[in-house]
């Protein structure tokens, strides 16, 4: 399947506006759009999320860990597990979830 530009499906969780880029059997890519000082709340699902980050600094909690991120660093959240992101400088992050997230399709 090819998902053109104009054809992402915009969403919103908890306050962050983000795009369905892709969405397979198995899989998901998401486009997530935070602004300065936004913040999600610690939740879980139960879908594996893997995480790059193209732009903006964090700082994320998952499980007992809390770390800062910047451009270019990854994550991985396994299933299930307390998770949630402080928003330092707005920017872009790329999110992927196995398997696909049931509420944002």
């Amino acid at each position: 399947m090819i998902v053109k530009s104009e054809k992402g499906k915009y969403r919103e969780f908890k306050g962050i506006r983000f795009e369905v880029l892709a969405t397979g059997e198995k899989s998901m890519v998401t486009r997530m759009s935070f602004n300065t000082n936004d913040k999600v709340p610690s939740h879980s699902h139960p879908n594996e999320q893997c995480g790059y980050v193209i732009s903006g600094e964090y700082r994320i909690t998952i499980g007992w860990l809390t770390d800062s991120l910047s451009p270019g660093d990854s994550y991985t959240i396994p299933a299930e597990v307390e998770h949630g992101l402080e928003v330092i400088s707005g920017g872009i992050i790329l999110d992927f979830f196995t398997p696909p997230r049931k509420d944002y399709l």
